[in-house]
């Protein structure tokens, strides 16, 4: 399994040569070349997280999950969608994966009510990878570590939005994770943070920071 960082929340992860794509706003990627993607996951509506996945979805024919009103936003678009709830685990043919609570808003380009946001919990070759999409520190994530116990967890740390770098360092101990990839930060200037002081706060519990440049693979 390889994990690919492809600028603020948008990840690539391949797995027994099955692309998946998180949150792709590609803005600061133009390089990337969105080939043979197998399942598009989008945790909101807004821009920077829905970013080109009713475009990639057309050219690859690869499905978008996301929340109900969100999935039938995308629906109407021209794509094939599954539209989910949070809670209960959805499987696939390279994993499965659940949506579980992030602490946002949402709206769709249209302006038209997205429904909730939330995070994904992956299952994957063995692995456990929470992504938390955007959401402040919430005790849901005591929740998250307790029962899925991720291996390995993306968490937004710019603040303004999101989580900033203190509490993301928080989550990361609620969730028991190893390693965190940190995301959701230095792409526009409200979000712009020192990534040298989150690695001092995260290596001082004992974890370990995985800060990956654009289009950098972990696996």
């Amino acid at each position: 399994m390889g994990i690919k960082y492809l600028g603020h929340s948008c990840f690539e992860i391949e797995t027994n040569g099955k692309k998946i794509l998180i949150d792709p706003f590609l803005e600061a990627n133009p390089e990337y070349k969105p080939e043979e993607i197998y399942d598009i996951f989008v945790t909101h509506g807004h821009g920077d997280h829905l970013g080109s996945a009713v475009e990639i979805s057309k050219t690859t024919g690869a499905p978008v999950t996301a929340i109900f009103e969100l999935a039938h936003y995308c629906s109407k678009q021209g794509i094939r969608t599954y539209g989910i709830g949070l809670g209960g685990w959805h499987n696939y043919s390279w994993g499965r994966a659940a949506a579980v609570p992030a602490f946002h808003s949402s709206s769709a380009p249209d302006g038209s009510y997205a429904g909730c946001p939330c995070g994904y919990v992956f299952e994957i070759q063995g692995q456990t990878i929470y992504h938390a999409g955007d959401t402040c520190l919430s005790s849901e994530m005591k929740t998250i570590g307790e029962y899925y116990q991720p291996d390995l967890a993306m968490l937004p740390i710019g603040g303004y939005y999101t989580m900033d770098i203190e509490q993301a360092v928080k989550a990361a101990e609620w969730l028991g994770v190893s390693a965190v990839i940190p995301m959701h930060y230095n792409t526009f200037d409200a979000i712009n943070v020192d990534i040298t002081e989150f690695e001092r706060q995260i290596r001082e519990k004992g974890k370990l920071p995985i800060i990956l440049k654009i289009n950098q693979e972990l696996g």
